[in-house]
């Protein structure tokens, strides 16, 4: 589904004609939007209580074919026989009502299998003839390439025909349809047989549906897993009873018909994956802080199964590298060690590899962006292999993927375009409402949906979310804009003025309506800390530069006639004004009042930033250590995210530990920063005479290490330090500090990654549209439109 960005909001701003609206209809609508969101929120509370599939006729059909082991004439299983019977669509196919069209050679083999079923019981006479119809009107499909098969096709499908064959059907295909159809079966069997590796015999035994009598069936027995089945897979695994007999096989089967009654899934069990399915899309939706608890106890119940090696995580690559990144992320202390079962010649040694399954590919090269520990090499080579493949399928290779090929594409565009650590929250979740499906339906041997993968519940609530929280950023927004003016900031010739950015910078990370007073400090303290930056660097005299730093230490001064300009006035009432207000605020957090506290962090700034003046206005040359030491402080983070720690939730309690423990943090993003910003500026600083930190290399370097040498140098720190920081934010033992506040270091990392993505973001304007959506643009109603009009497919409840 796509987002317009054009389109009547649907909450939050109003167009002309509304001007007049009274405010009793303003609360109405206020109100109603309110009891939508709770509404919304309880519906989707209740989906992690259980995991809804929809039916697969495919794998019913084969369930259905299983005879009794006391009565080889009659069927083991009736009530699927009977499903079958009343389920026919009206155009005489079985299968998902109201599929793709390029799911058409899905319905044609599912009809087959339906078909099969009834024919080998001899009843429904009149549905086989529908059917048969169906399969006879749609075979051309078989030859349009922009078909999206059925796993096995190619296989499955002509072997269906030759035991229909022996059935007695009479088929009505072409020649022509029916050497292609063989000749499709016989090039990949050549093509498999020539690669002989583990993961074509993992996928031939996968479609083992394809074989009738053979003496393969004893050596699929080894891909049984511990439930009975194979590959959690009702038809394989019915396949291989009717072969073999094998009681653990059937037991499967008989506890997956009576778990969802007289029809079965494509694929069982899926409780675990399809739970974080759920939790991962409300995160990339900007709506899972609305489901803490509920989230909590899913990912603790998982955190259990990992510890406990469950098959059902382990074996499958995208489940396991789901868990993995989610877990860890949330503060799981999980190992990167399974994924050595999942290197890359490993892999290419699976089901999932043999098929080079997209969904897998894009997660595990997700898991391997959250390296934490210095020794995990696994996720570096695991970074670097699967990024290669997701780049491959852009051109004339394509890998296998269970969705929609033009929904896959995007998600890989997206994941190599915007790595982890510069994907801001408000943005991604913009980019997951424009791209997500309502109707996803998802293909293995049978096509599928879930309410859990996907659910137009998930974006009703996150578009009304987002419109709400904007309006109340719009609001924000006006006011500092006012703030600037009234402050006379903006009479300051010198300075940039960057509000916009700023509040941008804010917004997009700290987008909660509670966090107001965090979202005003930070915007306020960006602003002044870029007007302190240039006051420094371009606007001030020794005497000015000097002088603010001294009202800042005395701090209660007559302003009338303790300032020595105009400008450093302007400044310093910014400055105490804004300390004073946060300090105010945090009362109402913390019960107590931080102004000292903020006064220091605005003091070691401007100290470090004259520093700084000073080097550059008698041309010393520091020692690169010098530099870093003291450029840590003046890249200028500390007024923007340290006094925000006060104004997020958590109390801090000043002691020792915690404060050793803010300072490796901050030292930690500050170190990343600033590299990360000079190696970006060092063609422009270097032009403009000033100070920075690839210069200095250089210069210290004594023509012994080439530029290009120098930056590979300071970003393997960079990458280092951010893999760093990422370790310390997300750690939970001996940890003193609240992860809301270590999060906010996290955060300002990720602002300037997108920043500098690819230059210095902030002294362009490249990023000007993305401001504007996130900060103007509502997600627009149109996103909302009812889709329960639209027949749904037929779901049951693990």
């Amino acid at each position: 589904m796509s987002l317009s960005t054009h389109i009547t909001p649907l909450v939050c701003s109003c167009s002309t004609s509304d001007t007049f609206m009274t405010a009793s209809k303003v609360k109405k609508e206020n109100h109603r939007t309110a009891l939508c969101l709770e509404e919304s929120k309880e519906r989707i509370k209740k989906m992690f209580n259980k995991v809804e599939l929809s039916v697969s006729s495919y794998d019913t059909a084969w369930v259905a074919m299983v005879p009794s082991t006391t009565n080889p004439h009659a069927p083991f299983f009736p009530q699927c026989l009977n499903w079958l019977l009343d389920n026919q669509l009206f155009d005489g196919s079985w299968g998902l009502p109201n599929h793709d069209p390029s799911f058409m050679n899905e319905a044609l083999l599912s009809t087959l299998a339906c078909v099969l079923a009834l024919k080998k019981w001899g009843i429904g006479e009149d549905q086989i003839n529908k059917g048969l119809q169906f399969i006879n009107s749609n075979i051309a499909s078989i030859n349009d390439e922009k078909q999206q098969p059925p796993i096995g096709f190619d296989l499955i499908f002509p072997s269906l025909i030759e035991y229909g064959q022996n059935l007695g059907i009479n088929f009505s295909i072409s020649a022509t349809n029916l050497e292609a159809i063989i000749h499709k079966r016989d090039i990949e069997l050549s093509r498999g047989n020539q690669s002989n590796s583990e993961g074509w015999r993992a996928y031939l035994a996968y479609v083992s549906e394809r074989l009738q009598k053979s003496q393969d069936w004893e050596a699929i027995l080894k891909y049984q897993r511990l439930n009975g089945s194979l590959f959690n897979s009702p038809a394989t695994t019915a396949a291989a009873f009717h072969q073999l007999k094998n009681t653990n096989c059937l037991n499967y089967l008989k506890s997956v018909v009576e778990k969802f009654g007289n029809a079965v899934p494509t694929i069982y069990p899926l409780d675990i994956y399809a739970r974080l399915c759920m939790i991962d899309n409300l995160e990339r939706l900007g709506v899972s802080h609305h489901f803490k608890e509920e989230i909590r106890s899913v990912l603790d119940e998982t955190y259990r199964y990992w510890q406990e090696g469950v098959e059902d995580i382990f074996l499958d690559p995208t489940t396991c590298a789901m868990a993995f990144r989610i877990l860890r992320l949330s503060g799981y202390d999980v190992s990167s060690d399974p994924f050595y079962q999942y290197s890359e010649d490993k892999f290419s040694d699976s089901l999932k590899g043999y098929l080079k399954d997209a969904g897998a590919i894009l997660e595990l090269y997700k898991a391997s962006q959250v390296i934490i520990h210095p020794d995990e090499s696994i996720l570096v080579r695991q970074n670097a292999w699967t990024r290669h493949l997701l780049k491959q399928q852009s051109s004339h290779y394509q890998l296998y993927a269970d969705k929609l090929r033009r929904f896959v594409d995007r998600e890989a565009n997206d994941v190599l375009s915007f790595p982890y650590y510069a994907n801001l929250e408000r943005i991604l979740n913009l980019r997951s409402m424009k791209h997500y499906n309502v109707e996803e339906t998802r293909i293995l041997k049978s096509s599928y949906r879930s309410e859990n993968l996907a659910n137009q519940e998930f974006l009703k609530l996150a578009a009304e979310d987002f419109n709400i929280c904007q309006s109340i950023q719009k609001e924000e927004l006006k006011q500092l804009t006012r703030w600037v003016t009234e402050s006379k900031l903006d009479k300051l010739e010198f300075a940039r003025q960057k509000l916009a950015y700023c509040y941008f910078s804010a917004a997009a990370n700290l987008f909660a309506p509670e966090l107001s007073d965090a979202r005003i400090s930070w915007a306020k303290n960006g602003v002044l800390t870029t007007v302190v930056d240039d006051f420094y660097d371009v606007g001030s005299t020794e005497e000015e530069q000097v002088n603010l730093i001294q009202l800042m230490e005395e701090w209660d001064v007559d302003i009338e006639t303790a300032c020595c300009s105009e400008n450093v006035k302007i400044i310093f009432c910014s400055l105490r004004s804004t300390i004073k207000e946060i300090g105010e605020r945090s009362v109402k957090w913390q019960g107590r009042n931080v102004e000292g506290s903020v006064i220091k962090i605005w003091l070691s700034l401007i100290r470090s930033m004259l520093t700084e003046a000073k080097w550059l206005k008698t041309k010393t040359v520091p020692t690169l250590d010098e530099y870093m030491q003291n450029a840590c402080v003046s890249f200028a983070l500390g007024p923007i995210v340290l006094p925000a720690l006060f104004l997020v939730g958590p109390k801090l309690s000043g002691e020792a530990a915690e404060v050793e423990e803010l300072h490796c943090l901050f030292n930690t993003m500050s170190t990343c920063g600033r590299l990360l910003n000079d190696i970006n500026t060092f063609e422009r600083e270097s032009a403009e005479g000033k100070l920075n930190a690839l210069g200095l290399r250089l210069i210290h370097g004594n023509g012994a290490i080439t530029i290009d040498d120098a930056t590979k140098e300071m970003k393997v720190i960079i990458e280092d330090k951010r893999r760093e920081l990422l370790r310390l934010v997300l750690k939970e033992k001996g940890s003193t500090v609240p992860r809301d506040c270590k999060e906010l270091f996290w955060k300002m990392i990720k602002v300037l990654h997108l920043f500098y993505l690819k230059d210095d973001g902030f002294t362009s304007l490249e990023l000007h549209s993305t401001v504007n959506s996130v900060i103007n643009e509502p997600v627009l109603s149109e996103l909302l439109r009812d889709t329960n009009q639209n027949p749904k497919p037929i779901y049951q409840s693990v």
